[in-house]
């Protein structure tokens, strides 16, 4: 039991930290909050990840809910959360931007820890999807418990690189973060196939058409 919690536990920590596209948040965080005090600064973070985590752990658990009520399957869920995923995947990696949050806001904001920090930078559509996907594909007590432990630790490692953003820029500078982005979009190109694949096979085999 605790190999299975252990297990589920570091693969969704990597998982769900290459999800929060951590360097795009980075960059974005930089522009957001630049000249602010580091004061001001951490509180937003602070902000921020609580914020995504609320909102992560309601996504976690509503996979099943969501999909009983508009009546869809998980396999057809799959197919289409994994293509949101793809497409934000190839805007990682052609540009380095998540292709739903590309700008900063227009207007002057009494407060970015929620809009657009925590939703859409660190929460986007996409990650909206998977989340409900990987909630919903965990049965058992342990994988439940490390997923969601999994999800908790990777917005923690997230916040830590956003109190790191001003070491993390004068090191590697903007190009830095941008090539860190576009390899974090490989990965996510991987995980967005796997998850497109399993809905499909999954459907096939649901419906009967193997073997027919």
């Amino acid at each position: 039991m605790f190999e299975m919690f252990f297990s589920t536990y570091i693969s969704s920590t990597i998982r769900f930290l290459f999800l929060l596209a951590p360097f795009f948040a980075v960059s974005m965080f930089i522009a957001l909050t630049r000249g602010l005090p580091a004061g001001e600064k951490a509180s937003i973070i602070r902000r921020a990840c609580i914020a995504a985590s609320v909102m992560g752990v309601i996504l976690f658990f509503g996979g099943p809910v969501l999909f009983s009520a508009i009546g869809i399957t998980l396999n057809s869920f799959r197919i289409g959360a994994g293509t949101l995923l793809f497409l934000t995947a190839i805007s990682l990696v052609t540009s380095g931007t998540r292709n739903h949050a590309t700008g900063l806001p227009e207007e002057e904001r009494d407060d970015i820890a929620v809009v657009p920090l925590a939703v859409p930078v660190m929460i986007g559509p996409a990650t909206i999807g998977a989340i409900l996907v990987y909630g919903a594909e965990l049965k058992n007590v342990p994988e439940v418990a490390g997923g969601l432990l999994g999800l908790l630790s990777g917005l923690l490692i997230l916040g830590i690189l956003l109190h790191l953003s001003g070491y993390l820029e004068k090191a590697l500078g903007k190009t830095g973060l941008n090539i860190l982005s576009k390899i974090s979009g490989l990965v996510l190109s991987a995980m967005a196939a796997e998850i497109v694949l399993t809905g499909i096979t999954g459907f096939i085999a649901s419906s009967g058409l193997v073997g027919a």
